[in-house]
């Protein structure tokens, strides 16, 4: 510490150089101006313009020398006199500049320089559908009470920080000249810089940092304010106003003004782009290329846990050097003679002593005083209801209240009179009342809690007022409404009516004070949660004893109350101490204060009052709103108690209002601001002048060092610094120390912040009914550093921040509830509020109106925070204002914003007293329950503690030589299974005949001709059309005459069918093998959108090289018609026959291929990764494909199936065309497109023709469960029984979705499906069929795997319902004659059983080759034919794309073999490579659904390396920007990934293909195309 001066001053500076009062040289201006020019323009970096800059600049830049004195105060007395002479020069004041006089503007410049530096981030702005724009809020018009500030908030406050840049001050020429001058003392703050309040005292310390700040900031930050003088050297009796004048601009440079949805921009190669999806994604790389946060440090990655980052601490950052800073004690409380025992006691001296003198008097809303309640009347009125209350209330013949039952007390605002009656009526009736806000709506925002508490403390009675009474919601009974989560409450009215004078013989026992509870006041903490603090009647006692001693009351003293008199200060002062001393308090409603702001000051003059109680925002308001009055004087004003004096921004309220009201009589020094809570009650307050106190204290604290808990005065960082003033001295008779705020309580060193705890008896006692909060609490026992108690007398945390200052006063920082730490380093929630009004407020957000709170996503805290956008503010203007107040945060507070929402007017929940109910906001953010209307996401910046992304370490495979031995790998069992042997089996002989389909089917024909093979059923139930075997083969034989004569084909040339589901499809199909022709079945167009279902019918058409299509009469008119023309070139369409009448003529001869391995047909299909990819079937593997189904599913002709797929492809148009034929049994063919008109179609055919076996896909099951779910009593009704299913099976391509095979057997277990029926097959390109449960063998097995492991390619099974499991069904059993392997992706090498690799397939029907993957034949070529790097390297295998692993299980298979269970974990094709992990898209996709309820469906891809999330909305529009915050958290929460751009679109935008798996890739194209019209979009930065 510096050594104290002469004056008492402590100085936080030297003094700074004269040159700071210098204007800038003409030239040194012009050449700055020039260097502007070219930063702007680009000829020059920005590191070469700082450099130069600099250069310039450095004959003017005050030298401060290195003294770091750590605080400064300032001299009153002298001030006060300077102030009063300067005062006098500026009498004249131009109204309409009021509103600029006040602006804290040395924030407002901190926050306008920091802007600057972010001149080129241009940020995408989210894209939105128009319709979202209209918000329906009905009161989105209304502009919402700007004066419903928080409490703690204050809600014009803080009008310092408009900032409003397009006006310089030049157009001001009256703004208060006080105000060029003032700027000098406090530097820029960032939660209040304040403008000093002492204009003319000792410039050199008010100078503190303004010589450097006032000159340089604000001549070179791109602030308009552009007329300040220097500080005025009173010294030198000399003064030199400095008038710099600079070119005008409209705006803040550097931030970028709107840019052009539709330019074309470049990409980061140079390369242009149209779509504007992409030039936004273009734009966010760019902005995420610049990497803002240090890099992630090396650590050593566990092998089984992806450990999150650690937060280092960082080695530089500043540590605390004090010492052990000492306890500190109040002076003694006083002992005075007549002091009464008892509070009551007072109230009975007074009551019957002077029963005339005024007591209370209660204001309307125009100001006019209603009622004065005099101490006789109080005193006969609270025995009344003392009275009434203990007789007169019974229930059944009980008294209805014993002594210390708890009472609510629920009273409006502007009624002080009954609630100071009510309040002292329960006293003097022993009883404890619990005041609490009046409930408004059934809903309001926390009364839920208020509920819980009430209950909690056992309150039946809530007394309240005719009046209110009458406004509250009633039931349909006309009685109070039960609120949501109250107790059940019996209302009593105390007005006059109501209650009974007592029996002359009865007396109150006013008794001593005691340890009893004497009433109980509320407290919501940072949760949200609502706890009782009770205070005993011996604390209130000596509470108001202290407060007297240190308020210096005397007996009828007049005090202006303006704080709410039911809880806290107001209630201390108005309420309790007021009546100790016989004082007359004027009750200022909060009402009357909304209407006019200069109520008090009026009612300060009107009754003389000596002490005015208010916060700091009463005293902004009044500024606001002081129009010349000139009649009115403070004169007369002692103690102007400032209530939240604790709060970072009242300095400036405190400054500003001393700045215009001195001249009316009020006293610097008179302005005494106090902290408190409602735990400890009063715990410093400044004393009035007359008690002789050191004079006040600021101190200019760097904010940087706050975030690390240590005070540093500021010397280096003009821009970060919070002003912060004393809230005065320890109150009497307490002990006070500082705490660390985390672990063990023990004491602080002396420039640490800490809790502040207070040991005293004025304390509350407790939280009631919590004993183990109350322990943590009320019952602190603060140690040294070497662990020894620092006193044997609990001390109270008082949840206030502070550190004691010079001259033993004490400084508050910010409170617990608004401390959030981030990566270790402590914000406080009101200093970033702060800054974020500094942006230039008034335009976009509503003054007040802002939140600022913490939620944890991914072990740490992020920020949010939440505006009311004002319903004139546009899109741009929004977006603009929210990257600025994110770049000013970041620059300001050193930390990331990781939200940041706009709400519309009027739709934040609000607090009883205006403001916001925080933790009702935040509540409402978390369950996506906020509705915003714009919304930045910044998880890139904010988001550095991810793991480390994992690097493949090279050289760690097992070589084969020291692996393989026998058939382990690595000390593991080769994964490897198989089907059944097909050689062993008994249809050998069958088999050989059997090998060509064409022949399958005359043979057929001629054995049996009339055995039914195929039943087709319409959407009404009823059988469309039958086919027997010879009526089948009757009409293959005309298709096949058909071809050969119509369409003069050749053997061996393809061609496409395009047919409706339908036995037509089966005719043609065996047509074509008759006439020896390749047929190629295709999904015909739809007719309502041919647009985008044509192109792929004529690209397949093509790809598959046909040189005929055939088709019904009605699809060949559309496949020539006008709109077809308009999706594809119809010209170029090959011969197209109509197959509808045939005449009947038989083949000459039907065609016999020379061998097996002849081609039978090809099958297409668009894989998920949109690859169109046609596979070669020769004969020989499609008979084999049929027999293994057949042994798999015990197929023969006395056995009916029904299957409910898409014939086009894969195992369906097996099981559609082939399976029948081959096996004989009879196939009830079930439409998937007919279910969208009878969603109950194919359940009730399996139930009407009591099928065992039924394949369905899972588009279908899908179906069922949303369309059927709430139907199964119907379906009872109308007989459906589904006992006879023994195996249904799921048709797929993918990984089991459980979740939904789960929740299809639960929902049909009502009519009869086994739990255990339901499975999943699993096939691909290579091979259709490799798994299919059928009908022996075990049951399909689940295991958990940690999907963090799975990331890392990886199987380690954990136990159900263990973190980050994700359940995997086994796909079925392996088909007869398959062979299964695991390999490998890289090595290609054998893997062990229970490792994750591809799975390779070997079989008679695996196809031969990929017909053609337009254009990547070469990339496939070892899809077909492979084969292991080592181990067997003989054996051909197939791959099939797919990663899973094969794991032997405790089960025997029908052969009494273990059994080897298949999981498919997904599709390489489809994984995203981020991090260097794998993730599997359905996992991300999965955690987002469950996200928020009305998220439908979900789709995730990458685009250079961001990840893309596309959301279907399935409810109102307005909950599209809810969602953005829920996908971000829950991916990075499970998958610790940062999202980068939200989709949000309709239902039904993310393409499903016909096995009911998402099309992703389309999705991205279509994103990209900007072709999805999303509802909105957002990139996340």
């Amino acid at each position: 510490m510096a050594e104290r001066n002469s004056t008492g001053l402590l100085m936080m500076m030297l003094e700074p150089t004269p040159a700071a009062a210098m204007t800038l040289p003409a030239e040194v201006r012009e050449k700055l101006a020039e260097l502007e020019l070219e930063l702007s323009e680009g000829d020059i970096t920005q590191k070469g313009y700082e450099k130069k800059r600099g250069k310039l600049l450095a004959p003017y830049i005050p030298q401060t020398q290195g003294v770091d004195p750590s605080l400064q105060v300032d001299n009153r007395v002298q001030s006060s006199q300077a102030a009063q002479a300067v005062s006098k020069q500026h009498k004249t004041r131009a109204a309409n500049s009021r509103d600029e006089r006040f602006r804290s503007d040395l924030h407002t410049e901190a926050v306008q320089a920091a802007l600057a530096k972010y001149k080129e981030r241009k940020m995408p702005m989210p894209s939105k559908r128009r319709s979202v724009l209209v918000q329906s809020s009905v009161e989105a018009c209304t502009p919402p009470d700007t004066s419903s500030a928080s409490e703690d908030e204050g809600s014009l406050r803080r009008q310092g920080r408009t900032a409003a840049s397009s006006t310089p001050y030049q157009a001001h020429p009256s703004v208060e000249h006080w105000f060029n001058r003032v700027i000098q003392g406090s530097s820029t703050s960032s939660s209040a810089s304040s403008t000093s309040s002492h204009p003319g005292g000792r410039p050199h310390s008010t100078a503190t940092t303004a010589a450097a700040a006032t000159v340089l900031a604000d001549l070179m930050a791109h602030t308009q304010l552009d007329n300040h003088s220097a500080p005025p050297d009173v010294t030198g009796l000399s003064e030199r106003s400095v008038h710099v004048e600079r070119p005008q601009m409209t705006s803040v440079r550097g931030v970028p003004r709107g840019y052009n949805h539709t330019s074309v921009l470049e990409t980061a190669d140079g390369v242009p782009v149209n779509s504007r999806v992409s030039s936004k994604i273009q734009q966010l790389l760019n902005t995420l290329k610049r990497p803002k946060r240090p890099p992630l440090r090396e650590f050593f990655l566990d092998d089984f846990e992806e450990l999150l980052d650690v937060q280092q601490p960082d080695p530089n950052q500043p540590k605390p050097e004090g010492t052990q800073m000492c306890p500190l004690d109040g002076e003694p409380l006083g002992v005075v003679t007549n002091w009464p025992p008892s509070l009551l006691a007072s109230l009975q001296r007074w009551g019957t002593t002077q029963p005339k003198s005024p007591c209370l008097t209660a204001l309307d809303n125009a100001g006019k005083p209603v009622y004065t309640l005099t101490y006789g009347k109080l005193w006969t009125r609270s025995l009344k209801l003392a009275y009434t209350l203990l007789n007169k209330l019974s229930s059944r013949n009980e008294p209805l209240l014993r002594p210390g039952d708890r009472v609510a007390l629920v009273f409006p605002n502007n009624d002080p009179v009954m609630f100071m009656v009510a309040f002292y009526g329960c006293l003097l009736a022993e009883l404890v009342p619990v005041p609490i806000e009046v409930p408004l709506t059934r809903k309001d925002a926390g009364s839920q809690q208020i509920g819980f508490l009430l209950g909690s403390c056992g309150v039946t009675l809530a007394l309240t007022t005719d009046a209110c009474q009458k406004g509250l919601p009633k039931a349909q009974t006309g009685e109070v409404a039960t609120f949501k989560g109250w107790p059940r409450l019996l209302w009593f009215v105390t007005d006059g009516k109501h209650v009974v004078k007592p029996p002359k013989d009865w007396h109150p026992s006013i008794r001593d004070a005691s340890n009893e509870i004497a009433y109980i006041e509320y407290k919501t903490s940072k949760e949200g949660s609502t706890m009782g603090i009770t205070v005993s009647h011996s604390a209130m006692l000596a509470h108001c004893h202290a407060l007297t001693q240190a308020c210096g009351y005397t007996e009828a003293e007049t005090i202006t109350n303006v704080l709410d008199f039911k809880r806290d200060a107001g209630l201390w002062h108005g309420v309790l101490t007021s009546v100790m001393n016989r004082m007359h308090v004027i009750s200022i409603p909060y009402s009357l204060m909304k209407v006019n702001p200069l109520s008090w000051i009026q009612k300060v003059h009107t009754y003389k009052a000596r002490v005015a109680v208010v916060k700091s925002r009463d005293m902004h308001w009044s500024l606001l709103a002081q129009r010349d009055q000139r009649d009115i004087s403070l004169s007369s004003l002692r103690m102007l108690i400032v209530a939240d004096g604790a709060n970072p921004w009242s300095i400036s309220s405190c400054d500003a209002f001393l700045n215009v009201f001195q001249s009316r009589g009020l006293r610097a020094e008179v302005i005494c601001p106090c902290a408190s809570s409602a735990e400890a009650m009063t715990v410093a307050i400044r004393r009035p002048p007359e008690m002789g106190v050191p004079p006040p204290g600021k101190a200019v604290l760097s904010m940087s060092g706050l975030s690390y808990g240590v005070i540093r005065v500021d010397t280096e960082e003009k821009l970060s610094v919070l002003t912060v003033q004393d809230v005065g001295q320890v109150m009497p008779g307490a002990l006070v120390c500082v705490v660390r705020v985390d672990g063990t309580p023990s004491l602080c060193q002396t420039d640490e912040v800490g809790e502040i705890c207070v040991s005293s008896g004025t304390t509350g006692t407790s939280y009631f009914g919590l004993p183990g909060m109350t322990k943590n609490v009320f019952e602190t026992i603060p140690v040294t550093a070497s662990g020894t108690p620092i006193s044997d007398r609990p001390f109270t945390r008082t949840s206030l921040l502070g550190f004691v200052g010079p001259d033993n006063l004490v400084f508050v920082v910010g409170k617990m509830d608004g401390l959030m730490v981030v990566s270790g380093r402590r914000h406080n929630a009101d200093d970033v509020v702060a800054t974020a009004l500094a942006v230039e407020p008034m335009k976009f957000v509503y003054r007040g109106r802002i939140a600022v709170f913490s939620v944890s996503v991914l072990h740490d805290e992020r920020i949010v925070v939440v505006a009311e956008q004002r319903p004139d503010a546009s899109e741009e203007d929004s977006f603009q204002w929210m990257s600025r107040v994110l770049q000013a945060i970041d620059s300001i507070h050193q930390v990331g914003v990781y939200c940041l929402a706009l709400v519309p007017a009027n739709t934040l929940p609000k607090a009883p007293l205006g403001g916001i109910h925080i933790s009702e906001t935040k509540q409402r953010f978390l369950e996506g329950a906020l509705h915003p209307c714009n919304v930045l996401m910044c998880p890139h910046t904010c988001v550095t503690n991810l793991p480390k992304p994992r690097q493949k370490q090279p050289g760690t495979e097992v070589g084969p030589a020291s692996m393989i031995v026998g058939n382990l790998v690595a000390g593991k069992r080769i994964a490897q299974a198989c089907g059944r042997d097909v050689t062993q089996l008994e249809d050998n002989d069958q088999a050989r005949k059997f090998l060509y389909m064409q022949d399958v089917l005359q043979w057929r024909a001629q054995a049996t001709p009339d055995h039914p093979l195929f039943l087709l059923l319409n959407a009404k139930g009823t059988v469309a059309s039958t086919a027997s075997c010879l009526q089948l083969h009757k009409r293959a034989e005309r298709v096949a005459v058909a071809l050969m004569e119509k369409g003069r084909l050749n053997t061996g040339d393809h061609v496409a069918l395009v047919y409706p589901p339908g036995i037509d499809l089966i005719a043609t199909f065996y047509g074509c093998l008759y006439a020896g022709c390749v047929p190629v079945t295709v999904r015909p167009p739809h007719s309502q959108n041919l647009a985008t279902t044509l192109p792929t019918v004529k690209m397949i058409v093509e790809v598959s090289k046909s040189v005929c299509i055939l088709t019904t009469q009605a699809i060949m008119k559309l496949l020539k018609s006008k709109e077809a023309a308009a999706a594809v070139d119809v010209k170029s369409w090959p011969t197209v026959l109509d197959t509808d009448d045939l005449p009947r003529k038989r083949p000459g001869q039907i065609y016999k291929p020379p061998t097996p391995e002849m081609l039978a047909y090809l099958d297409f299909s668009v894989s998920t990764t949109g690859i169109l990819a046609g596979v070669k079937m020769s004969h020989a593997a499609t008979s084999a494909l049929c027999r293994s189904i057949k042994l798999q599913c015990e197929l023969y002709p006395s056995r009916q199936i029904a299957i409910c797929l898409d014939p086009y492809c894969g195992l369906g148009f097996a099981l559609w065309c082939l399976c029948s034929v081959y096996s004989g049994h009879q196939s009830i063919l079930v439409p998937p497109l007919e279910l969208e008109s009878n969603v109950s179609l194919w359940l009730a055919a399996v139930s009407q023709y009591k099928v065992r076996v039924t394949f369905c896909s899972y588009s279908v099951m899908e179906m069922c469960t949303k369309g059927l779910g709430s139907q199964t009593e119907a379906l009872k009704m109308r007989n459906i029984n589904l006992s006879c299913v023994r195996t249904c099976m799921v048709v797929a391509e993918e990984r089991p979705r459980i979740a939904l095979t789960q929740s299809f057997s639960k929902i049909f277990k009502d009519l009869g499906l086994s739990a255990r029926a339901v499975s999943t097959t699993f096939g691909c390109r290579v091979n259709v069929a490799i798994c299919l449960q059928g009908t022996a063998g075990p049951d399909p097995t689940t295991v958990y795997l940690d999907m963090r492991a799975l990331r890392h390619d990886r199987v380690r099974l954990v136990e159900r319902g263990s973190p980050h499991s994700l359940p995997l069904m086994e796909s079925g059993k392996i088909l007869p004659g398959v062979k299964v392997i695991i390999a490998n992706t890289e090595t290609k090498g054998p893997l062990g059983d229970s490792h994750l690799g591809e799975i390779w397939v070997s079989s008679p029907h695996n196809a031969t080759g990929y017909y053609t993957v337009y254009g990547e034949e070469a990339l496939h070529a070892d899809h077909f034919s492979t084969r292991l790097s080592f181990g067997d390297t003989q054996t051909v295998w197939a791959r099939t794309g797919y990663l899973g692993f094969l794991r032997r299980t405790e089960l025997t298979d029908a052969c009494g073999e273990r059994h080897d269970a298949l999981y498919v974990v997904g599709s390489l094709d489809e994984t995203l490579e981020l991090r260097g992990m794998r993730y599997h898209p359905i996992d991300i996709e999965t955690s987002v659904i469950r996200s928020h309820k009305s998220i439908a469906e979900c789709a995730v891809f990458t685009w250079t390396n961001l990840l893309v999330v596309v959301v279907e909305l399935e409810g109102s529009e307005q909950e599209a920007l809810d969602l953005v915050a829920l996908v971000t958290n829950v991916v990075l929460e499970e998958h610790y990934l940062i999202v980068g751009v939200v989709v949000v679109v309709d239902p039904g935008v993310i393409p499903i293909n016909s096995r009911g798996e998402k099309q992703r890739m389309h999705l991205r194209d279509g994103f990209l195309a900007d072709q999805l019209d999303p509802i909105y979009v957002a990139y996340n930065m």
